[in-house]
């Protein structure tokens, strides 16, 4: 499991990863909201433990970005010393999942965030969203501003990808080993279906949805 701690008090952000590791979740850190964001901007997350007084940038302005402007769905856990009423209710209406008053017990933290990362990782009516861009898995259908984007199967494999890491970039070897697998196609064949999807999705707005990291891969940006 791939935590994100957001904290600004150190020994706080220790305790957590020292316990977290040694139970081998990968933990990556943030002492503020900026710092937070920039991270999820490039990498994967399946969930995120977030304090919400801090400097910069406070944990509720956080979760709103995170869930208003990035569009990502990552189930958030508040762990926090405010104990108040209003201050649960203003981060369940942010965007939170669940909310826990230091201090804790470190194993109920661990149980809530692998409680959390599993609702995560079930699909809501088994589809894909961001934004106005929608993947249906079950019909296998792709739709963008509501109107229908005819996709080849290769190419709906290489969407459904990058909306599964978005906003990662996903790799260009990962995305010939999904797609491919041991039968590697010439060089120019992922570039090929990689501006055909770049061109269908254009079709239907005026956003570019791909943007490609030269040299490295390509990732989605929702506007």
């Amino acid at each position: 499991m791939n935590i994100l701690v957001v904290d600004d008090n150190p020994q706080v952000m220790a305790t957590l990863c020292d316990y977290l590791e040694l139970a081998g979740h990968q933990v990556d850190c943030a002492h503020h909201g900026d710092a937070a964001l920039e991270r999820l901007r490039h990498q994967h997350v399946d969930v995120i433990v977030m304090d919400i007084m801090m400097p910069r940038r406070d944990g509720i302005s956080t979760v709103q970005h995170i869930r208003q402007q990035l569009h990502l769905d990552i189930p958030v856990l508040f762990l926090t010393a405010r104990d108040q009423l209003d201050d649960k209710v203003a981060a369940f209406e942010a965007g939170g999942d669940d909310y826990l008053v230091k201090p804790f017990a470190l194993q109920e933290l661990q149980l809530r965030l692998q409680a959390l990362a599993r609702r995560g990782r079930q699909p809501s009516v088994g589809r894909l969203q961001l934004g106005a861009l929608c993947y249906d898995l079950q019909q296998q259908q792709v739709s963008l501003n509501e109107q229908t984007v005819h996709l080849s199967p290769i190419r709906l494999h290489i969407l459904r990808l990058l909306m599964q890491q978005y906003p990662a970039m996903v790799n260009r070897q990962q995305l010939l080993n999904q797609i491919w697998g041991n039968n590697e196609p010439d060089s120019d064949a992922l570039r090929s279906h990689i501006h055909g999807l770049r061109c269908a999705l254009r079709e239907h707005g005026q956003h570019d949805w791909l943007e490609t990291v030269h040299g490295q891969g390509y990732r989605l940006v929702c506007p």
